[in-house]
């Protein structure tokens, strides 16, 4: 993971960060009426009649706690997050969990019944589920425990918690069924995403050019024209497939890079902060 300062926001947390902050005051000060989150908001009752209010309705909260915690989530996880998926595939997962979270509200309403479910907070676990996968050993402090928790059994004691929650048909007003589906979106999203056709397909037309590592036949004919004298190749160096990430980036942009790469990128980076 990347030191970062602890005010920086990459781009599309900020976009989001300014959409759920700029929607919540508007529906404090503007669209006031019940209205404006009867026709945004989800329902499941209703997901045929508006179809839109299953993406909506993240950008929806019932008051400014719900606000700020779902902002701090995102804040904290989602900058992480984004420089390791990429700007548009973070964006692209961010709504995925969030339209995971309407569905699971559609799936289980024989069991939790609800009228109307607002919040960010799927699309957020989703989020810090990715954190998670990518950095389970990373530690939080977490208001009032006097010890920092990895970030893995943050993870996983948010996921018991709802699960039992809506299980035991919680009468709490909190729409836990929302926050599971985001976790399982999230969760098929990084299991089989790089299974995608769609997604296999761009990377592949994406993929620059390269010399390869292994001589092709016409290059094994000019090696053989090159006079006895000629001095050894260098043996190849750690730092020749960092220089084809590089050159990678540089030609098709961050996210055109493979989990591997991106790995490697992280471990020569921190090789470097220690000398």
């Amino acid at each position: 993971m990347q030191p970062r300062s602890p005010f920086s926001v990459t781009p599309w947390v900020l976009r989001l960060l300014v959409a759920n902050a700029l929607v919540y005051l508007l529906t404090i000060t503007v669209f006031t009426g019940r209205w404006f989150f009867e026709w945004f908001a989800f329902s499941p009752s209703l997901i045929v009649q508006q179809p839109w209010t299953a993406v909506t309705y993240v950008f929806l909260h019932g008051s400014f706690f719900h606000l700020a915690f779902n902002m701090l989530w995102l804040f904290f996880f989602g900058r992480d997050v984004e420089d390791w998926m990429g700007g548009t595939a973070f964006a692209r997962y961010y709504l995925l969990c969030g339209l995971g979270g309407a569905a699971a509200s559609f799936a289980f309403l024989p069991i939790a019944p609800v009228n109307m479910v607002v919040g960010a907070s799927g699309a957020v676990f989703g989020v810090a589920l990715a954190f998670a996968v990518r950095w389970p050993d990373a530690k939080m402090f977490i208001f009032p425990l006097p010890v920092p928790i990895k970030v893995k059994w943050l993870v996983v004691g948010f996921v018991s918690l709802d699960l039992l929650a809506g299980l035991g048909r919680a009468s709490d007003g909190i729409a836990h069924f929302a926050h599971l589906g985001g976790f399982l979106a999230g969760l098929g999203y990084l299991r089989f995403g790089n299974a995608l056709p769609s997604r296999t397909a761009v990377t592949v037309h994406r993929e620059p050019v390269r010399v390869l590592a292994h001589p092709t036949a016409q290059a094994a004919e000019e090696e053989e024209e090159v006079p006895a004298q000629a001095p050894p190749a260098r043996p190849p160096s750690p730092y020749d497939e960092v220089d084809r990430v590089l050159d990678k980036i540089s030609a098709t942009g961050l996210e055109s890079l493979s989990p591997k790469e991106r790995k490697l990128l992280d471990e020569m980076s921190e090789r470097l902060r220690k000398r």
